[in-house]
C-alpha cells in the first residue's frame, strides 16, 4: 500500500468518524465534547488536505490503472467525488465559522447537511483509493511541478 495515499485516506475516514461521534454527542446535549470532537474532525480533514495537496504538487496524482473500458466511469465517479469534497469543505468552513460566531441557529440548520455531504465525501474517497491502489494497480504518476515546469 502506498504510504501517503493510505495516510491521507486514513485522515479523511477519521474525520468522518469524528463527525459521526460529534453528531451523537450534540444529540445528547454534550456541547463541550461536541465542540472538541468536531474541531478534531476539522483538524483531521485539514491534515488530509495538507497531505493530499503536498503529494499532488511534489509527487503527483496517480492515474487510473484499470481497464480502459471502465476508465470513463472512474473519471465520472472521480469528478462526482471532487465536487462532493469541494462542497463539503466549503460547507465545513461555513459551519465551523457559524459555530465560532455563536450563530447557533444557523449552525444547527447547516450542520446536518454538512455532515451528510462529508460522509459521502469520505465514502467516495475510500472508493477512489480502492480503485486506484487496491482493486487495480495505479497508473503513471507525474508531479504538478514536473508537468508545468518540465523538470
Amino acid at each position: 500500500m502506498p504510504f501517503l495515499p493510505t495516510l491521507s485516506t486514513f485522515f479523511i475516514v477519521l474525520s468522518a468518524v469524528l463527525v459521526a461521534i460529534g453528531w451523537v454527542l450534540i444529540s445528547k446535549g454534550k456541547k463541550k465534547a461536541h465542540k472538541k470532537t468536531m474541531l478534531s474532525a476539522a483538524v483531521s480533514a485539514l491534515l488530509f488536505f495538507i497531505i493530499y495537496s503536498s503529494r499532488t504538487i511534489f509527487v503527483g496524482n496517480t492515474s487510473f490503472g484499470g481497464p480502459d473500458d471502465i476508465k470513463i466511469y472512474y473519471t465520472l465517479f472521480l469528478i462526482f467525488h471532487i465536487i462532493l469534497a469541494t462542497s463539503g469543505a466549503v460547507f465545513g468552513i461555513v459551519t465551523i465559522t457559524l459555530a465560532f460566531k455563536r450563530k447557533i441557529a444557523k449552525h444547527r440548520k447547516i450542520g446536518p447537511i454538512t455532515s451528510i455531504i462529508w460522509f459521502f465525501t469520505a465514502i467516495t474517497g475510500v472508493m477512489v483509493y480502492c480503485l486506484l491502489y487496491i482493486i487495480y494497480h495505479g497508473g503513471e504518476t507525474t508531479s504538478m511541478l514536473k508537468a508545468i515546469l518540465g523538470f
